[in-house]
């Protein structure tokens, strides 16, 4: 992002393991060079790091245009994406992975699977992920878990046939990774915007 770049201006995000949402998208703007290892070494950052990488796509620029238009709506939107990553990217509750000893304990942080979410759905479709979260007791190995999911979707897509590929895409990702016993998984479909593949003046 340059220098005059409106989006993260007021964002004030919690520290990612003495980071920002600022400083991550420097070192990302930067090439992530030279090699920070707090940084790298973080998986918090990391975590952030590769949503804010696939936040830089088509996508990503054409809301920046679109804030040109209305700048209140969109950069507010943007700015929620980017306040969900920093609080998504925290570690979280630690979730049971089963493993053929049982002296072998095992588990995936709840930031780890929100990262896993977001990577599956961003871009699917066009769409921007907004926020995830998951609802259920995540350390209790089969107990039912919620997911409640917001995302931004180009105009002009049948949002039921979309909302339904990111609930498949998704679940199918958390079935690999994850042994979570998922009961249903919401899509809100909070905004709309241009269609990526559309000129725009």
């Amino acid at each position: 992002m340059t220098d005059n770049e409106p989006m993260l201006d007021g964002l004030n995000p919690e520290d990612l393991d003495g980071h920002t949402i600022e400083e991550l998208s420097d070192y990302l703007d930067a090439g992530r060079e030279p090699r920070d290892p707090s940084i790298e070494n973080s998986p918090g950052a990391r975590i952030a790091l590769d949503a804010l990488a696939r936040l830089r796509n088509e996508s990503w620029a054409m809301l920046e245009i679109e804030a040109l238009d209305d700048p209140n709506r969109d950069q507010s939107w943007i700015k929620n994406v980017l306040a969900n990553i920093t609080r998504e990217a925290r570690a979280g509750r630690d979730i049971p992975v089963s493993h053929p000893d049982a002296q072998t304990v095992l588990n995936i942080t709840e930031g780890s699977v929100r990262g896993l979410i977001r990577a599956a759905g961003d871009g699917l479709g066009g769409a921007i992920i907004g926020k995830v979260a998951l609802d259920g007791d995540v350390s209790v190995p089969g107990a039912p878990i919620s997911l409640e999911i917001s995302a931004s979707v180009p105009y002009g897509e049948n949002l039921v046939a979309l909302s339904q590929l990111l609930r498949d895409t998704i679940t199918a990702e958390l079935l690999v990774h994850t042994e979570l016993n998922i009961d249903v998984v919401n899509v809100t479909i909070e905004d709309l915007h241009t269609d990526p593949t559309e000129e725009t003046p």
